[in-house]
């Protein structure tokens, strides 16, 4: 490390297979995910204008834009990957940002929830919201503590590195298992729906057809970046522990496949299957409206109550 420790650029003595990363980030496939995200953050803007949604655009166009910087970096990594500022900046923001669109995830569920039936879900749906965003949180500053330890210590400082890289990890695994607690959840209601479909088909037979493909579209949507981000969590994990300059590390190909291109698949689902159009109540502003949605949806949570399955619990 001692060598290497004063490198600024690329040269015999400060060979490329010395730096972090050990090979110069693709130029057009990063600059190419600067405009896929820097789209999607425009996009948040006006379609939370538009459809007069704060907290879902605000987290979301957050992430995008902390993953766009964050491919700036390795843009400019490029022409220098001894260069640490870029190297900082990339790190750190495609570290903390899919923690940004996790929440925004996590914002819409409760109102999955409400328009399926609360009555099919253990937990009850104002909870979805405020306990899974609060974990989140928790994963999201652990990562920020993690990365600006990295970002503080000295280049020669093993020690300090191998903290916060440390620290990240914990935040990201953090992260990944509250995803896979929701998913439990998730999928745990989404069973019990399927158990009781015929008891359903009864009491959503005047949903227009055109209505139902809309919320299937949505779901699916959903379902594909919540896969997709906690696949990038997942991979993320012995991507960082084991170490710097691990062979994980070291492949961008991989890199790119199972973070940049799932977080990018997330971003524009996200994007197109925007909850402002699928559920008029979420921008309302007050809680009762927010709670009960429209009044069609209350009339049909009312006629699903009673057909809560027997010995079911709710918390």
């Amino acid at each position: 490390m001692s060598s290497t420790a004063d490198c600024k650029s690329i040269s015999l003595e400060c060979p490329i297979e010395a730096t972090t990363y050990g090979y110069y980030p693709n130029l057009g496939v990063n600059i190419f995910m600067v405009v896929i995200f820097a789209i999607c953050a425009i996009s948040q803007v006006y379609l939370g204008i538009k459809y007069r949604l704060r907290a879902y655009p605000i987290v979301v166009f957050l992430g995008c834009l902390g993953e766009c910087v964050g491919y700036v970096g390795r843009v400019m990594m490029h022409s220098n990957p001894w260069d640490s500022g870029p190297f900082i900046i990339q790190i750190l923001l495609l570290i903390v940002s899919p923690s940004l669109l996790a929440a925004g995830l996590y914002l819409t569920l409760k109102h999955l929830v409400l328009h399926y039936g609360p009555q099919y879900s253990r937990l009850s749906p104002k909870f979805y919201t405020w306990l899974f965003v609060v974990c989140d949180a928790i994963g999201f500053l652990t990562q920020c503590i993690g990365g600006g330890i990295q970002a503080s210590a000295d280049n020669t400082d093993k020690k300090m590195l191998d903290m916060g890289n440390s620290i990240m990890v914990a935040g990201v695994s953090f992260q990944a298992a509250t995803m896979v607690v929701c998913g439990l959840l998730s999928l745990d209601f989404v069973y019990n729906l399927y158990r009781h479909r015929g008891e359903r088909k009864e009491t959503v037979q005047n949903t227009s057809s055109r209505s139902a493909k809309a919320f299937q579209f949505y779901l699916v949507c959903f379902v594909v970046a919540f896969v997709a981000i906690l696949t990038r969590c997942i991979y993320r994990i012995p991507e960082m522990a084991g170490g710097w300059k691990n062979h994980l590390m070291r492949d961008e190909v991989g890199f790119m496949i199972l973070d940049g291109a799932m977080i990018a698949t997330a971003t524009i689902l996200m994007t197109v299957a925007f909850p402002g159009a699928y559920f008029p109540a979420i921008n309302s502003k007050t809680k009762k409206g927010r709670d009960s949605g429209s009044e069609d949806c209350e009339a049909t949570r009312e006629e699903l109550s009673v057909l809560k399955p027997a010995g079911y619990s709710q918390v």
